[in-house]
């Protein structure tokens, strides 16, 4: 239950003012204690006590109302007259003086229902010391006549014992060695036996292990003709076949975790003397087929084969060295493209777009900032990288072709008509004709032509990331472009040298973009 004209606050050395919350006749009637002294030193103002000088900190104070109870603050007289304030002021007195006297009643030790004193978690002072055996104590009294000297000498040293707790956890095995104490110093005579037996404790407890086993060998000892008196015969020879097994155990272990394997090879017996029979050739084959991350440099024939796990291709030993077991390129052609570095004269491995050079020997074509590099400007023989006579400056555009070889031989001549390869044939993404119809944002790809219609709104097409030679086309096929415009948004390549969008607004505009390199990007076929 909570206070009615008293509160508790704990000072902390820097706040003056606290709050009264609880209504009160006069400024006198309210009281402060600290650290239950009582103090005159602060002044009264509302709802607020202000002291004169902050309480220390972790100083309890108590802010009280005590209402006078020894007079009336309101006198009647007959023929006088009742005014509201008069009789308010009357009725608060008592009001408030209830209010006190139940704080008071709070305040103090309660007999609860169960018929026990309530001390409220509050602690008792000027308590004196017992003269009876149910009367309460104090802690001065117990510590200081109560417990001895030696008392307390014996605590201390209890406290001191860190394994008490499982002393007293163990406190049956304890009582077990009390009541056995007879054979426990039976035990402490023969400590030097028990001394030896401790010390070869794993022999003791791989012996209880293996006791089957040790039976066995006692009732083996026991037979005509033991099997431990043979083997140690055996031992006892100047060759012993013991003594020849244990010295290859290694190799007798390896047999014996490869037993599988070991009766695998005795199943399949005939066919690995067939293998030895022709051992000859199987060692050919080894000399002739490899598979490496790097060229074989011994044992070279001219059609021998390796797999260049690097390239991740099939390649074949000829008179002029190792090449392509067949086409490098996937297709007939494939485009890679490289920003040098301050003199960089070799291009290899992952290009601009992430694609690793590689290509048929000799079967390339390389271009510098947009310029075809003759066969003296360029080295193009290890079919994995690019080199310059010249290093490039930085910043340079390197643009490589490769194309795939191919025997012409090979095409079926009934895919061929009159000589020529009739372009209905072709796919019409070859020939640049196909067209798709778009109404909304989209991302265009490269060699394809676009319908645009923004008849209900604006359109934005994204760019895609091309290759030198790329073409895409657009056309306002519903005359709106004036109306609501399409954007070219230049995304990750620039667009006519600028990293800048591209806004077309012109009624009825049809245009085509071709991409060169990442220095200037797509640039306008039709102006």
């Amino acid at each position: 239950m909570a206070y009615l004209a008293r509160v508790t606050y704990t000072g902390n050395a820097s706040t003056t003012g606290y709050a009264i919350p609880y209504t009160y006749i006069a400024t006198s009637h309210i009281k402060a204690y600290l650290d239950n002294v009582a103090t005159t030193a602060f002044t009264v103002s509302g709802a607020t006590l202000t002291f004169t000088t902050a309480p220390a900190s972790g100083v309890v104070i108590t802010i009280k109302r005590e209402t006078p109870t020894d007079a009336r603050l309101v006198d009647f007289t007959d023929g006088s007259v009742l005014t509201e304030q008069d009789l308010d002021q009357s009725a608060d007195q008592n009001f408030y003086i209830a209010q006190e006297t139940s704080d008071n009643a709070q305040a103090h030790l309660a007999l609860t229902n169960a018929d026990v004193w309530n001390g409220q978690s509050k602690r008792l002072t000027l308590i004196a010391d017992p003269t009876s055996a149910q009367d309460v104590t104090t802690k001065n009294y117990v510590e200081n006549t109560w417990l001895t000297t030696a008392d307390k000498a014996n605590i201390t040293t209890l406290a001191a014992i860190t394994d008490l707790a499982t002393l007293a956890a163990n406190n049956t095995n304890v009582n077990t060695v009390a009541t056995n104490i007879a054979s426990v110093n039976t035990v402490a005579t023969a400590n030097t036996n028990v001394g030896l037996v401790a010390t070869n404790i794993a022999s003791v407890n791989t012996v209880a292990t293996n006791i089957v086993k040790v039976v066995a060998v006692a009732d083996d000892l026991a037979e005509a003709v033991s099997e431990v008196v043979t083997v140690a015969d055996d031992l006892n020879e100047a060759t012993s076949e013991i003594d020849t097994v244990a010295t290859n155990i290694a190799n007798v272990n390896l047999v014996g975790t490869d037993i599988a394997n070991v009766n695998l090879v005795g199943t399949d017996i005939a066919n690995v003397n067939t293998v030895a029979t022709n051992i000859a050739s199987v060692n050919s084959f080894a000399n002739t087929y490899r598979i490496s991350s790097t060229a074989p440099t011994s044992s070279l024939d001219v059609g021998d084969l390796y797999f260049d796990t690097t390239a991740n291709e099939l390649k074949v030993y000829k008179s002029s060295g190792w090449a392509a077991a067949g086409s490098t390129v996937n297709g007939t052609s494939a485009r890679f493209n490289y920003t040098a570095t301050a003199s960089q004269t070799t291009f290899s491995g992952a290009d601009t777009n992430g694609e690793t050079l590689a290509y048929d020997a000799g079967f390339a074509d390389v271009y510098l900032n947009g310029v075809r590099l003759s066969g003296a400007d360029i080295t193009i023989t290890s079919g994995t990288s690019v080199v310059l006579a010249t290093g490039a400056s930085a910043g340079d555009i390197l643009d490589v072709v490769a194309y795939g070889t191919f025997n012409v031989a090979s095409v079926a001549a009934s895919a061929i008509t009159s000589g020529t390869i009739g372009e209905a044939r072709l796919p019409a993404s070859a020939l640049g004709a196909v067209w798709e119809s778009k109404s909304a944002n989209f991302t265009a790809e490269a060699r394809k032509n676009y319908f645009v219609d923004t008849t209900s709104g604006a359109v934005d097409v994204t760019l895609p990331s091309g290759t030198i030679g790329d073409t895409i086309r657009f056309l306002d096929v519903a005359g709106t472009f004036d109306t609501n415009d399409l954007t070219i948004l230049y995304g990750s390549t620039k667009i006519q040298g600028v990293s800048a969008n591209l806004d077309v607004g012109t009624e009825r505009a049809g245009f085509g973009l071709v991409y060169y390199n990442s220095t200037q990007g797509w640039l306008l076929e039709d102006k």
